[in-house]
């Protein structure tokens, strides 16, 4: 038996839920980074008299970091290592939220939004490529969505955060709170463990055979007494014409549209949410508050996820939530009471992480290990083009005439349209092993 089947036939243990906690903090943090600025826009467009293109501009710039880091840092994964790329980048978006806490003006922000893009884009595909490289194929599904959710917890700090501290100590206090978890480099170095695949693909054999044998031992399992690689060593670096090959490439397609709709989608929403309730009439700490519920609605759109993922399969999950997202948004653009609207905007975000958390599960399943980490990494950098464009888009859209109802509209038909995608190319991967999905 070799070493990667040897991996897979390693039930569920602590390890896994260790692992999954110590990456999804890490992936938590990078949720509130991003959130933070959400937060902040309303009150900085205030403080620096800022147009609603402007505003737009922030929250593109960080796009355009975020684009650049899933492809620089996807390659440098499947040459450097998991485990090195996804503390590197950490660090780096860290710091660089706490340097927009020292902008001083609006072309300075913009330079710090673009390096804290560039490290969050970094570090989310490495970390689901780590996570679902480790977990059984029967649990993977699970583990991958159970990680997306600790982003809906980021949001939800973030919220807090924006909630307690903007109006009592100003927009600066919030993005120095968001350099904090550069000090989590440091746990992450100790107990995370490099990727098994990657081990092998770099000919270290003997070391991805003593880090399976120990999880054989915590599971109960007698490890094999001698070493039998994986036939497939090929470790030639990823190159762009890989994801093209006759058999990768109805899966890139569907993958890069899915991407760029859900990105779109989702930045050009909640990025501009809290700005865009203020301009309902809504006040600063009202809006909070509402963004606030509406950010805990994401926790259980995940745990749904979580649950079906690996019971109807990644294509009906993913499908079913986005189309219903997009019934959502329709209803949220039309507006009305407090109520409607806190139920709509809830149920928006139920639906649209939920789907987020599918979208991870699903994008390594379908590349082999040589070129996994690089295939999501690619995938994500063609959603940041989504990204870059939407909060720009919004910008111009909502100093029109019913800007608000239109805007939903878009989002609306964007959804359904990334939904029949899916369920018309997507292949479904439930229950497989990723050396048989991706073959």
């Amino acid at each position: 038996m070799d070493i990667i089947t040897r991996l897979e036939n390693v039930p569920v243990t602590k390890f896994h839920y260790r692992l999954l906690v110590i990456t999804g903090l890490g992936w938590m943090f990078d949720a509130m980074d991003t959130g933070i600025i959400a937060f902040v826009l309303p009150t900085l467009a205030t403080v620096w008299g800022l147009t609603s293109t402007q505003v737009g501009y922030i929250g593109s710039i960080g796009l355009v970091g975020m684009a650049l880091g899933a492809v620089l840092s996807g390659s440098m994964a499947d040459r450097f290592g998991r485990k090195k790329v996804f503390s590197a980048t950490l660090v780096m978006y860290s710091v660089a939220t706490g340097l927009c806490g020292l902008a001083w003006n609006f072309e300075s922000l913009l330079l710090f939004r673009f390096l804290v893009g560039f490290g969050l884009g970094g570090q989310l595909p490495v970390a689901v490529t780590l996570v679902s490289e480790y977990a059984p194929p029967t649990a993977r599904g699970r583990f991958v969505v159970l990680l997306e959710s600790f982003w809906g917890i980021g949001w939800l700090v973030a919220a807090l955060i924006s909630y307690l501290v903007i109006p009592s100590y100003g927009w600066n206090i919030a993005f120095f709170i968001g350099a904090l978890p550069a000090l989590y480099v440091f746990k992450v170095w100790k107990s995370v463990p490099e990727s098994i695949p990657y081990l092998l693909g770099k000919g270290k054999v003997k070391e991805a055979h003593d880090l399976v044998s120990k999880l054989e031992e915590s599971a109960g399992i007698k490890p094999a007494a001698s070493i039998i690689a994986p036939e497939n060593k090929d470790i030639t670096p990823a190159v762009f014409a890989d994801l093209w090959k006759t058999q990768f490439i109805k899966r890139t397609i569907m993958l890069w549209i899915l991407w760029f709709g859900i990105v779109y989608s989702y930045y050009g929403i909640f990025t501009w949410l809290p700005s865009l309730m203020v301009g309902q009439g809504y006040t600063v700490i009202k809006t909070f508050e509402y963004v606030l519920v509406m950010t805990l609605a994401q926790l259980p759109g995940y745990f749904a996820a979580a649950y079906l993922v690996d019971r109807i399969g990644r294509k009906a999950t993913l499908s079913g939530f986005l189309a219903a997202c997009a019934v959502c948004a329709y209803f949220f653009g039309q507006g009305g009471n407090a109520a409607t609207v806190l139920w709509w905007g809830s149920m928006m975000s139920f639906f649209n992480l939920g789907a987020w958390g599918v979208v991870y599960t699903y994008t390594p399943e379908l590349y082999p290990t040589k070129v996994r980490a690089y295939g999501s990494g690619w995938a994500a950098a063609v959603g940041r083009i989504g990204g870059i464009l939407a909060p720009t888009v919004v910008g111009y859209m909502i100093a029109e005439n019913d800007g608000f109802n239109n805007v939903f509209m878009m989002f609306t038909i964007v959804m359904l349209g990334v939904a029949v995608i899916v369920w018309l190319l997507g292949e479904e991967t439930k229950g497989k092993s990723l050396q048989e999905i991706s073959s």
